[in-house]
């Protein structure tokens, strides 16, 4: 059975109305658990949630290099930076 609002469907059913699952999230900006005997296997996202996501991570990560590199001392201060490429 499709609900209008549907936050969990089990593999077989999203086999079945696949197209209908992924206008679903895409609609309602939710994502979509795909469960294999109640756990979940996988997830349906709309692309630019998933974009959001990623891009999130990444500024994480780099986040996290700059802090490692800040305290291994591995790293160039931005004015040595800017008067290097002759920015001020």
């Amino acid at each position: 059975m499709y609900y209008s609002y549907m936050n969990e469907v089990a593999v077989s059913e999203a086999r079945n109305r696949l197209a209908e699952v992924i206008e679903e999230c895409r609609r309602s900006g939710e994502p979509v658990s795909v469960t294999r005997r109640g756990r979940r296997v996988a997830v349906i996202l709309d692309s630019d949630a998933f974009d959001r996501l990623t891009d999130t991570a990444d500024d994480i990560e780099d986040r996290r290099e700059l802090e490692a590199a800040r305290a291994d001392g591995d790293y160039v201060p931005w004015d040595e930076v800017k008067a290097a490429l002759g920015l001020g």
